[in-house]
């Protein structure tokens, strides 16, 4: 069963979100970092903390849109390698971060939170435009629901 949301949780009451894609549960916004392009998060829509507050289903619903978020972030943004974060330390909302990550970004091999390890280069992403990630998305989520 959900907490009430407190009045200050900025995932219950979000403000200038790019929503890329949202069903009755959860929704799936792009992160607005210039570092990490492709990056996303998906935000669980009522205000628990934990995945173990889930039911097994919601759960199920929970991982298999994760799982196509990565799958599209893979197809669309070709990183090295995708960091998948569930922290909530500050945010106690359960949210998951799915960050792709270049050999060459600012701080890999340190989470992107870690110390800085070099400076001054232009991201190695490929540029993808809001709708074209948001279409692999849903297209990601279709095919990961449709089993």
């Amino acid at each position: 069963m959900p907490n009430p949301a407190p009045k200050d949780c900025p995932l219950c009451f979000p403000e200038h979100e790019t929503v890329l894609w949202q069903d009755a549960s959860c929704r799936v916004i792009q992160v607005a970092d210039e570092d990490y392009p492709g990056y996303c998060r998906l935000i669980w829509n009522n205000h628990v903390a934990e995945m173990s507050d889930l039911t097994p289903f919601e759960q199920r619903h929970c991982f298999n849109i994760l799982m196509a978020v990565e799958v599209a972030v893979r197809e669309c943004f070709q990183p090295d390698k995708i960091n998948l974060a569930s922290f909530g330390n500050m945010v106690p909302h359960l949210h998951w971060h799915v960050i792709p990550r270049y050999l060459e970004d600012r701080h890999f091999p340190q989470p992107i939170w870690g110390q800085t390890q070099r400076k001054g280069l232009p991201s190695p992403a490929p540029a993808v435009d809001t709708a074209h990630l948001a279409t692999a998305i849903r297209n990601a989520i279709a095919e990961q629901i449709a089993g």
